[in-house]
């Protein structure tokens, strides 16, 4: 992420807060997540850069996603998360077998009778 992503991100954020501050009558979420992705290079550079964060963050591994194939961190500020997930080869090709047949099969609109 540039410098520039990064201060509008920033900004964004703090622009959100001032405006819901500003209107109470607006309704706001019980939380909100904030997710970094990083780039879809090899697991073990994806998995390095979540280490990375983590230790900036000061967070563990979130061993809860690995059966999903996720390699996570987060970090909570309240109901605000940071959370930056590295989804690996394997989850990635298992979802797309998963959602493979997506919009070709239809329902027959014709209610059994």
């Amino acid at each position: 992420m540039t410098n520039d992503h990064r201060t509008a991100l920033i900004n964004g954020l703090l622009d959100l807060a001032t405006f819901l501050e500003t209107h109470p009558d607006v309704p706001v979420p019980f939380s909100v997540t904030v997710h970094h992705f990083p780039d879809r290079t090899s697991d073990p550079d994806q998995c390095n850069e979540i280490d990375q964060i983590a230790a900036l963050v000061g967070s563990d591994i979130d061993y809860e996603d690995s059966p999903y194939g996720h390699y996570a961190i987060s970090r909570l500020f309240g109901p605000v998360e940071y959370r930056a997930v590295a989804i690996l080869t394997a989850a990635r090709a298992r979802h797309d077998a998963e959602t493979s047949y997506r919009g070709c099969i239809q329902p027959d609109p014709t209610p059994a009778t």
